[in-house]
């Protein structure tokens, strides 16, 4: 599967690790100026940004997607040494275990609040500033990565898969308000990915029975999901705005 980037300007929110990491090599190898973001990693960031190949104007911004006046103070800084936004892939995220029965009235807050702003708030923000540089040129494309939760329920992280239907919802929304703009919005939404963030679960006692959920009898590759986005990403997918990708192994079946 060969693409091509060239000349293309790319935001990956949480590109310091995971499917971030992975997405963000493949476009610099498909001639993409990438920038990634970080959240407190700036050693892992650099380190990503140093292993990019390509001919590509590649950097890494430490950003706060949970905070609003970051997420200005990114957009600003952004466009002080790029004069475009092409793509961007909301993709930072976090997954915190607060089970309804189990946590006191504090922990629930905490959980709700932190999650929802990092992962459907932020995303909004940065969809937010996004979106007016790519009108300005006429063109854009939006990849937001949801989930499997969105979907199925996810009874010991409520939050995260209320956030995900949500990030869901807005898409579609933006994907009509911003299609006479010529940009359109996609989203793609894995289940369980090989990534840092799952590796408690799939090397914890109910590893097995989380890849045994996919007839495959595994979870998704990182390569997989970044392919994916590259796709969406890719110019002549324009007309698939709004629609929401699986990518799960036939582990969740929808109508």
């Amino acid at each position: 599967m060969t693409f091509k980037f060239n000349n293309k300007n790319i935001i990956i929110t949480g590109g310091s690790r995971g499917i971030g990491a992975v997405t963000a090599a493949l476009f610099a190898e498909a001639g993409a100026n990438v920038v990634i973001t970080y959240n407190t990693n700036a050693a892992a960031a650099n380190q990503i940004i140093r292993m990019l190949n390509g001919s590509g104007r590649h950097a890494a911004f430490q950003l706060n997607v949970a905070d609003p006046e970051s997420i200005k103070n990114f957009f600003e800084e952004y466009s002080k040494q790029y004069d475009k936004l092409d793509i961007l892939v909301n993709n930072a995220g976090i997954f915190n275990e607060h089970k309804i029965l189990e946590v006191d009235y504090n922990h629930w807050q905490q959980s709700w609040n932190s999650t929802l702003n990092a992962n459907l708030t932020g995303a909004a923000n940065m969809c937010y500033f996004a979106a007016r540089l790519m009108a300005e040129k006429k063109y854009g494309k939006i990849i937001n990565v949801s989930s499997r939760g969105a979907f199925r329920g996810e009874p010991e992280f409520p939050a995260y898969g209320a956030s995900k239907a949500g990030l869901n919802a807005m898409s579609q929304s933006l994907a009509i308000a911003l299609a006479p703009q010529n940009i359109s919005v996609h989203v793609i939404a894995p289940g369980f990915v090989e990534t840092e963030m799952a590796s408690g679960a799939l090397n914890g006692p109910g590893g097995d029975a989380i890849r045994n959920q996919s007839p495959f009898g595994r979870v998704a590759r990182p390569e997989e999901v970044a392919r994916l986005i590259a796709v969406y990403a890719s110019d002549g997918l324009e007309f698939s705005s709004a629609g929401i990708i699986d990518i799960n192994g036939a582990s969740y079946l929808r109508g």
